[in-house]
C-alpha cells in the first residue's frame, strides 16, 4: 500500500468493508443512491483502486473485492497523518486531539490501558 485514499476512495472502501464483495454494477447503484454519484464516478474511482491494488475486480460480472482491511487502512492512514503533520510525534498527535476535550474517567482508563 504506497498510496493513501483520496476522500472518493475512502466512500467505495467503505462500502466494501460493510457490504464485503459487490459487483461494481451494485456498488454504483448503492454510491448513487447514498452519495449521489453516476456511474461513470463510481467506475473511475473503482479503477483507481484496482490500479493502486487495493481492490481485486473479477469476472464475470466484475466482482469487486477489498484486498485491505479497514483496520490496515485506519493504520496506515494515522501513521500518515502522524508523520506528515506532526512529525512523528505521537505525544504531539495526542496532545492535538485532547487540547480541547474533557475526557470521561473512563475515557482515561481505556487509554491508559493502551499506554501498557
Amino acid at each position: 500500500m504506497k498510496n493513501n485514499l483520496f476522500d472518493s476512495e475512502a466512500k467505495i472502501m467503505e462500502i466494501l468493508w460493510e457490504r464485503g464483495s459487490l459487483s461494481a454494477k451494485e456498488i454504483s447503484l448503492i454510491a448513487a443512491e447514498s452519495i449521489g454519484w453516476n456511474k461513470n464516478t463510481t467506475y473511475t474511482v473503482l479503477n483507481k483502486l484496482e490500479v493502486k491494488g487495493l481492490i481485486l475486480r473479477e469476472d464475470p460480472g466484475f466482482i469487486c473485492t477489498a484486498l485491505v482491511s479497514q483496520a490496515e487502512m485506519q493504520k496506515k492512514e494515522a501513521t500518515s497523518l502522524l508523520n506528515k503533520v506532526f512529525g512523528g510525534s505521537r505525544k504531539a498527535l495526542f496532545s492535538a486531539l485532547l487540547e480541547d476535550e474533557k475526557l470521561s474517567e473512563e475515557e482515561v482508563k481505556e487509554l491508559k490501558e493502551l499506554l501498557k
